[in-house]
């Protein structure tokens, strides 16, 4: 099982969503996500998320408290997913690995496709958001 810190990065009201690149295999290939990445060896959930923005994005992010935690099964994979509220406290997001970004609106979200892992967060956001 593969660890996964993953940021919930919001700014004006927008959340930052990102494409994933076409890679042969996976099943995400294509697909919306939350920007981050897998946890090295040795490194904790919060260490691998600011590294995973910096590498990802260019950005600085400030993890500042764990959302949700939760375990999906993909066709290659199972992942264990940590999403953090997390603070963009330098730079501007760029696509180093992901073939676009958006800061999304809640009322936009249903034309970004996302990976299944990802969905049920992107359900209960969209709860919050719901007066």
């Amino acid at each position: 099982m593969k660890e996964i810190a993953a940021a919930v990065i919001r700014r004006d009201g927008r959340l930052l969503l990102c494409r994933r690149a076409e890679r042969p295999g996976d099943s995400c290939a294509g697909l919306w996500e939350f920007p981050g990445g897998k946890r090295e060896p040795g490194e904790s959930l919060e260490d691998c998320l600011v590294r995973e923005c910096r590498e990802e994005l260019g950005v600085q992010v400030k993890p500042l408290r764990v959302r949700e935690q939760l375990t999906h099964i993909y066709p290659e994979i199972t992942v264990r997913l940590t999403f953090f509220d997390a603070e963009l406290t330098g730079g501007e997001p760029e696509t180093r690995v992901h073939t676009a970004l958006v800061w999304a609106l809640p009322e936009e979200w249903d034309r970004y496709p996302v990976c299944p892992a990802d969905r049920p967060l992107l359900e209960r956001l969209r709860e919050e958001e719901t007066p």
